[in-house]
């Protein structure tokens, strides 16, 4: 099987020869404007514009659902929705939710199989979302590296 390698650098500027996907987690609340998606939005302005566009046509729009955005001839953006809304709630739930990470992930390895691409990605949901990547970490390799693709993970130098 596969690992997961391990980069330094920025996930929005992958240095890898055919097709990307740079995967990240969004909220189900339609928010978007601080975290990962900053810097996608720095360099793209389709895959928010396409986020809430999605958001406020209501369907589909779920955890556990994926949004694939095209942003060059070989990149694609996937908004991924593993996120309930955005705070930590007073008994301290994380707005992560492993389960539709996974589900997530799950469509992700599809669509990463139908254009033989590699996956790019920050730590995702361990950010705001205030996963652990303990538990992000045996998820990608259930979905993504059991699927024989390849994933990098950046962090930020």
């Amino acid at each position: 099987m596969k690992k997961i390698q391990y980069l330094k650098g920025d996930a929005t500027n992958p240095k890898a020869e055919g097709n990307k996907i740079i995967a990240h987690i969004c909220n189900d609340i339609g928010g978007w404007g601080k975290g990962f998606v900053v810097a996608v939005s720095k360099r793209w302005k389709q895959p928010e514009k396409e986020y809430r566009e999605w958001f406020k046509n209501g369907g589909n729009f779920n955890l556990g659902e994926i949004q694939m955005v095209q942003t060059e001839k070989d990149i694609w953006v996937c908004n991924m929705i593993g996120q309930h809304k955005i705070m930590t709630n007073s008994n301290g739930v994380q707005p992560i939710r492993y389960e539709a990470v996974e589900e997530c992930l799950e469509k992700l390895a599809n669509e990463a199989l139908k254009f033989n691409a590699e996956v790019h990605m920050p730590r995702i949901g361990c950010g705001l979302a205030g996963g652990k990547w303990e538990e992000i970490e045996p998820i990608i390799e259930r979905t993504l590296l059991r699927n024989d693709i390849s994933v990098y993970v950046y962090d930020f130098e």
